[in-house]
């Protein structure tokens, strides 16, 4: 009885001397040198007071069953190699492949194991004859041994560190990494999420988690005494040594290695040496290759052996250049079919290079075209063919790529004549949509409100803005009602362009993915405002991230039930749009054009027969088709869009005579958009700009009979208005 409380007064004064010292002090590990004797006396008195205080204890949920155990391969990723030398054939001779020899173990005097004894439901530690007091006894709890995690990280030579983001702790050796977070069933192991036998927790400032969970993800063999009641950990102190191999497949003779090592000593001993054996930066003969890898620290001891077997394939062969036209003499003029045969063993072909693939030829004489293809391994072959051109003319070059020139593709020809064709003198009406554009500043050198105003019913969107201010940034559409009734907005149509740092690439994908809405309706949205709530709408501006340079455009569609205010910002990543709001305000305009206009779809129609004789459709002329005129919602001044961006026009030309040709020609400068023309999303064009005024990209021909063509269209930001549409004769066919 007397022993009892004497114990009992020696564990209290402990524990009061543990809970009056600070938290880093508490976890510091402190050790003594015993003898024998004393290790042996005190397992016995542990032995003794956990008899007293324990009983229960399955085997199959704790460690202190006892027997041995070792890390489980199911809960740790395999490694890419063996510390045993795999039973590798050799390849065929004819092969000429070279095996190097099978590595072995370091057999020194030194085994390479030190043991780290825990004594169960006590905070004392034997490594080496020494004792260590862990910051916490190792516990068991719901029938799971506990222990400090820091205790056994400094015992075992494992690196500890905290994530402060993830709020993850963190033990990593060498190559393999174990997650651990607070109350948590699971841990991670180099990434992969595993389940533990009980959550860690906390206890007195000390960080505690299952034993068994860095015992199995480690593969540290431990044995359990039940009767001294003690875990020993068998703890290598030998230096690992692996490697990978970075290159997803090996080519004989192409293939630069790419040999990742990984070494590391479980005393944090410098690794001064290693060895290879079998390494080839590139193989010159395929066939399967065994590798070896050891290193020694600076203690003089070496590790187990590292091997892995790498596969050679046979070297890639290059692609065959091949093709044909549909026969080797031609007439001036006279369309060539061409047929690609090139092959590739892979079917890996990426690119093709023609030149001089002509789809015809304007001057007689030998024709000499070439075909380069090139494989995803960077191997190439080239053909050339060589045809001949006669002096008979079938077409002239203008007739030729009036009738060859693909939808969506452009030609040349001479532009001006085309202001002496006859003007096709349509009409036209409206609808009653209100278009806010904001274009200006077109360039923005800094945080503010780009645009404000308020608006009602049918509303359109068009925006074109620069990021300059040097930093990165986001766009916004903020909505707030004003009102005393809840308002609902409906988005009927989006399209968004960038961001990049191509204006005309912004501006032409804004449109081409505007009208994608329109053919496929899914942009729908419905949002919902209370009085005196802003919410941000069009959540695709602003979820991306505009870098300096960058650009983006955007169309939209949207309905609202009531007056909603709408301000247009550019603001730093870091910061709340709602919040800052109130704090911005609203920058200058340069020499682009920001307004309100109201009366923005114009619906062309025309009735009379097009296409007999030579004729334009002039769109964006302030003739035809004069500008709107609105305001600057923001400062009240008169404005003029010019141009008439953000103009939606639905054309509709009930007559069409058969075989004509219609064009898109731009007049005021370069442009880079699309058009729908009978519900066809078409490229204007379908390569780089078209160029003012000699460049014509071709929209559609009619075929044997008269027919309504419908187009719709809007001109796209960072082009230059104004167009033309033409409709003129196609040219004979003739044989």
């Amino acid at each position: 009885m007397n022993l009892k409380k004497m114990v009992l007064t020696t564990v209290s004064i402990a524990s009061f001397v543990t809970m009056v010292l600070p938290a880093s002090a508490a976890e510091t590990v402190h050790g003594s040198i015993l003898s024998t004797e004393d290790i042996k006396a005190e397992q016995n008195s542990i032995a003794t007071e956990w008899q007293d205080a324990q009983t229960n204890i399955t085997d199959q949920e704790n460690p202190e069953a006892e027997g041995t155990g070792s890390g489980s391969k199911e809960e740790f990723p395999a490694a890419n190699g063996t510390a045993q030398p795999p039973e590798t054939k050799s390849a065929p001779v004819n092969q000429q492949t070279r095996l190097v020899a099978a590595g072995t173990a370091n057999t020194a005097a030194d085994s390479g194991v030190s043991q780290l004894v825990l004594m169960m439901n006590s905070n004392k530690m034997y490594q080496n004859g020494k004792q260590y007091l862990a910051p916490h006894p190792m516990t068991v709890k719901d029938g799971v041994s506990y222990i400090s995690i820091r205790a056994i990280v400094e015992r075992t030579g494992l690196k500890l560190s905290f994530d402060n983001k993830t709020k993850e702790t963190i033990i990593r050796r060498g190559g393999d990494e174990l997650r651990f977070k607070l109350n948590s069933k699971t841990y991670k192991v180099n990434g992969a999420v595993k389940p533990m036998k009980g959550p860690s927790y906390s206890s007195n400032g000390v960080f505690l988690v299952p034993l068994t969970s860095i015992t199995q993800a480690l593969g540290i063999p431990y044995t359990v005494n039940q009767q001294e009641k003690k875990v020993i950990l068998n703890l290598s102190t030998k230096p690992v040594a692996s490697f990978s191999i970075g290159n997803p497949e090996i080519f004989a003779g192409e293939t630069l290695v790419q040999y990742i090592p990984s070494a590391y000593s479980p005393k944090g001993l410098p690794i001064v040496e290693e060895q290879w054996e079998g390494r080839e930066e590139v193989f010159m003969y395929p066939g399967r290759y065994v590798v070896s890898y050891r290193v020694k620290d600076s203690s003089g001891q070496w590790s187990d052996t590292f091997w892995l077997t790498v596969t050679v394939n046979k070297p890639h062969t290059p692609p065959v250049a091949d093709f044909t036209t549909n026969k080797d003499t031609y007439r001036i003029g006279e369309f060539i079919s061409y047929t690609d045969y090139s092959t590739d063993e892979d079917n890996a072909i990426v690119s093709r290079e023609w030149l001089n693939n002509e789809m015809a030829f304007f001057t007689p004489g030998p024709k000499t075209i070439r075909l380069t293809v090139r494989n995803k391994y960077g191997l190439s072959s080239t053909v050339e063919k060589t045809i001949t051109i006669t002096d008979e003319i079938l077409y002239t070059r203008d007739e030729f790529y009036k009738i060859y020139t693909p939808v969506g593709s452009k030609y040349s020809f001479d532009g001006t004549k085309i202001p002496t064709w006859a003007k096709v003198p349509y009409q036209y009406d409206t609808e009653p949509v209100t278009l806010i554009r904001s274009n200006s500043p077109e360039t923005v050198y800094s945080e503010g409100i780009l645009y404000r105003e308020s608006a009602i019913g049918n509303t359109r969107f068009m925006l074109h803005h620069v990021n300059a201010t040097r930093k990165n940034v986001k766009m916004y559409v903020v909505a707030t009602n004003r009102g005393s009734e809840t308002a609902r907005l409906t988005q009927t149509g989006l399209g968004m362009g960038g961001p990049t740092k191509y204006a005309t690439a912004s501006g032409k994908m804004s449109v081409q993915r505007y009208f994608e809405s329109m053919q496929f309706g899914n942009k729908f949205k419905d949002v919902w405002l209370s009085p005196g709530q802003s919410k941000v709408i069009f959540t695709e501006l602003s979820s991306s991230v505009m870098r300096q340079g960058d650009v983006v455009s955007l169309f939209a569609d949207l309905y609202s039930d009531q007056t909603i205010q709408y301000h247009v910002i550019m603001l730093s990543t870091t910061r709340d749009p709602i919040n800052a709001l109130q704090n911005l305000s609203v920058l200058p305009m340069d020499n682009h054009n920001r307004g309100t206009y109201f009366d923005a779809t114009r619906n062309i129609r025309y009735g009379d027969l097009l296409g007999l004789t030579p004729a334009r459709l002039m769109i964006g002329d302030n003739s035809q088709d004069p500008y709107l005129v609105g305001r600057d919602g923001a400062t009240g001044s008169y404005q003029m869009n010019a141009g008439n961006f953000g103009v939606l026009y639905r054309i509709k030309l009930y007559r069409v005579a058969p075989r004509t040709l219609i064009t898109f020609n731009p007049r005021g400068g370069q442009y880079d958009g699309v058009i729908m023309v009978n519900g066809r999303i078409v490229q204007l064009p379908d390569t780089s700009g078209l160029k003012a005024p000699h460049e014509a990209a071709v929209l559609y021909r009619t075929g044997d009979q008269e027919e309504t063509v419908e187009m719709l269209f809007t001109a796209a930001p960072g082009s230059s208005l104004s167009v033309n549409l033409l409709f003129q004769p196609l040219p004979e066919i003739k044989h």
